[in-house]
């Protein structure tokens, strides 16, 4: 997946070390971040420094781990269903509504669990 076609969607995680992940939406973002050894043996969970995702709505950066997640909604990111993040939590709610969302859930509530059964629904 080209992360820079979806530039409205991208999220970012960002490391000790000064390297980062960038991703197409917070789906992938997600998956990565509940199984980082999966993906990088020398990381762990306690070498991120920051969570980045775009708020729906303002199109901009804010940090992720203070992020309000609408999850199956009738809005598709790059990869199908997405927890849509919002920075406000009116937003959500507002969101939540208008596109027949069926929860909000916030950034600590994300297990693999969730995550898997977006893209299998």
């Amino acid at each position: 997946m080209f992360v820079s076609i979806f530039v409205v969607w991208n999220a970012t995680i960002a490391f000790k070390d000064a390297n980062r992940a960038t991703f197409d939406g917070s789906k992938c973002m997600f998956k990565y971040y509940l199984n980082i050894k999966k993906y990088d043996t020398a990381k762990n969970n306690a070498d991120v420094t920051a969570v980045s995702v775009k708020d729906y709505y303002s199109k901009t950066s804010f940090d992720g781990r203070q992020a309000f997640f609408v999850i199956w909604s009738n809005v598709y990111g790059p990869m199908g269903h997405e927890p849509i993040p919002f920075e406000k939590e009116s937003d959500a709610k507002k969101f939540l509504k208008e596109h027949k969302g069926k929860k909000i859930i916030r950034f600590k509530d994300v297990d693999m669990k969730l995550i898997v059964s977006l893209d299998n629904p």
